[in-house]
């Protein structure tokens, strides 16, 4: 029996790796010689070098960087083969690297992304997938571009300073450094989400308070990108700020599209043609999906939906393990799930359940895969 094994991560509790090695562990426990190709998936935002890297054999780089403060920190990329790299912006720029109190989107900046970036680019990387999700950020990737070489000027002739509030000063670009170094390359932002960069469902309004931003610094905020998106189409002779999905980690969608010319691409669907998911699920006999709640959201372009739905397309019997199964999931049973588990064994705290999660799964994939061999035995 061939078991495709492609979850998601459990938010806060597990990686989508180690999800990936607990239920193949509950499998193994049973039926020992199954043959298990474990998946990690991710839809760019964090966790995505992980799931890439596992999936491609590839190797992880961990460098010197900045954080959304400017701190020297150490973060890690990733090299898929010897010249596509796979940069996640979390890593360096994420919400996580910053404390409750520290959120600050006027001051936050992904100068460190760009770091990371500029780092691969001197490793031999000529295909560069940025994925996007869990910033901190709110500077439609102009420090990220200042990394790589971009000059960006005040009307006084002075760079601006680092984080989203100094993009109201912009007032000049020059671009001749960082197209030097990028020249040749090509870049693709891998996104899970189809905002605009500007207006009420646009990168400050939708994203800005889980950063930190109050209604004064929304404003502030969106006058500042209302500047940068300006200034850089003006400079460009392009128009960028209502392509889908452009508002995308505080508008770092935005700035690769401007400032490197980058393809914007559904995560889920470049992560899974990057792992080859849909090859092996049409070899599959079982695929297993899952990730931290499935409910009536779980259909609104979360991964385990689309594993799920490419099994389906394929006749392959598809399950989800969710550590919750919350409001409406019983609308996911059927089609394109065949069933859904929850991993829990008893009723059990939130804090309990994100602690112990792999033995919860490897325990629920247990007593699934005694189920199936139960089930082969009846004729029902």
């Amino acid at each position: 029996m061939k078991i495709v094994v492609a979850p998601d991560s459990f938010k806060n509790s597990l990686s989508a790796v180690k999800v990936a090695d607990a239920i193949a562990d509950g499998v193994l426990n049973v039926s020992p010689n199954a043959q298990i190709v474990r998946l990690p998936m991710a839809d760019g935002g964090e966790g995505t070098v992980d799931a890439l890297v596992k999936a491609t054999e590839g190797r992880k780089i961990t460098v010197n960087t900045k954080d959304p403060l400017m701190r020297d920190i150490e973060a890690s990329y990733g090299f898929l083969d010897a010249h596509t790299a796979v940069v996640e912006m979390a890593a360096a720029s994420g919400i996580e690297r910053l404390t409750k109190d520290e959120l600050n989107p006027l001051e936050t900046t992904t100068y460190g992304t760009g770091l990371l970036i500029k780092n691969a680019i001197r490793k031999g990387a000529k295909k560069i997938i940025v994925g996007l999700g869990g910033s901190a950020t709110n500077d439609a990737g102009a420090g990220m571009a200042q990394a790589l070489g971009a000059s960006l000027k005040d009307a006084y002739g002075k760079e601006i300073n680092p984080g989203g509030l100094s993009l109201r000063n912009l007032k000049s670009v020059d671009l001749s450094s960082l197209q030097e170094l990028t020249q040749g390359i090509q870049f693709i932002t891998a996104v899970d989400v189809n905002n605009p960069l500007l207006g009420e469902k646009g990168a400050t309004y939708t994203y800005g308070p889980q950063k930190g931003a109050g209604s004064r610094e929304l404003e502030s905020l969106e006058k500042s990108l209302q500047n940068f998106a300006d200034v850089m189409e003006d400079h460009l002779k392009i128009s960028f700020r209502d392509i889908k999905g452009a508002g995308a980690a505080g508008g770092m969608a935005a700035g690769l599209i401007a400032f490197l010319g980058a393809e914007v691409r559904g995560g889920f669907e470049l992560i899974s043609d990057l792992c080859r998911l849909e090859q092996h699920i049409r070899e599959a006999d079982l695929v297993i999906t899952g990730e931290g709640k499935m409910d009536a959201q779980t259909a609104y372009g979360k991964t385990p939906f689309g594993v799920a739905q490419m099994a389906a397309k394929h006749k392959k019997p598809v399950v989800g393990f969710a550590g919750t199964l919350d409001d409406g999931y019983e609308k996911l049973v059927g089609h394109p799930f065949n069933n859904l588990y929850p991993i829990t064994e008893k009723p059990v705290s939130l804090e309990y359940a994100m602690k112990d999660a792999s033995r919860l799964l490897t325990k629920a994939a247990e007593r699934l895969f005694r189920s199936l061999k139960l089930g082969s035995h009846l004729k029902i």
